[in-house]
């Protein structure tokens, strides 16, 4: 998803909980590692590995001149054979200490394996945040601070990815907008996604 996307999403979304929800997360996610100058895991599940927020958080690290924002992807199956960036393997979750943190982004239920590490992390003195799907996971409660995508939500898991990536890229926010029913505004969305670029002369 592009900027121009993401600005074409926010406008949709302005007046709904996501803007202010995302951008909050965001904020936290930003200040906890320009406060401790970088550090950034971010692992997901087994069977979901979150690619593209990795690759957005690169792209709005460099973007923004915020490098603290530029993750280490840590996989569950990762191989040493594996390229140096792909090769991270749990065990550095493991060796998390004070002063770095752990975003966790699970689309169900956490289970336990992933959950002992991150308690662990946290023990250590790791600042663990978590998007998943929300109050009743054993993540959550974990979590210093957590971004919850229900079943069910208008929004989907990467939708809101997206939002917060781009969330933590910016400086400053933009000014709120009025409100305007969430259905009109997926509709203008869509139009605008779905038309042919202008002519131009």
């Amino acid at each position: 998803m592009d900027a121009v996307r993401v600005a074409l999403l926010r406008e949709v979304l302005a007046g709904t909980e996501w803007l202010p929800a995302t951008r909050r997360f965001a904020g936290v996610l930003r200040g906890s590692v320009v406060a401790h100058g970088g550090g950034l895991l971010l692992v997901g599940t087994p069977e979901y590995e979150p690619w593209h927020l990795a690759a957005h958080l690169v792209d709005e690290a460099a973007w923004s001149g915020t490098p603290e924002l530029a993750p280490t992807l840590v996989r569950h199956d990762a191989r040493p054979a594996d390229p140096a960036h792909l090769a991270v393997g749990p065990g550095r979750i493991e060796a998390a200490r004070r002063g770095e943190t752990l975003l966790v982004v699970s689309p169900a239920r956490t289970r336990a394996p992933l959950l002992e590490r991150v308690h662990d992390a946290r023990r250590a003195g790791v600042t663990v945040l978590a998007i998943g799907p929300g109050e009743d996971d054993d993540l959550a409660t974990m979590a210093h601070e957590t971004l919850a995508v229900p079943d069910g939500s208008e929004l989907d898991l990467d939708t809101v990815q997206h939002l917060v990536s781009a969330a933590a890229g910016e400086n400053s926010l933009p000014a709120p907008r009025g409100r305007r029913r969430l259905r009109d505004r997926l509709s203008r969305l869509a139009d605008q996604l779905t038309a042919p670029p202008p002519t131009r002369w």
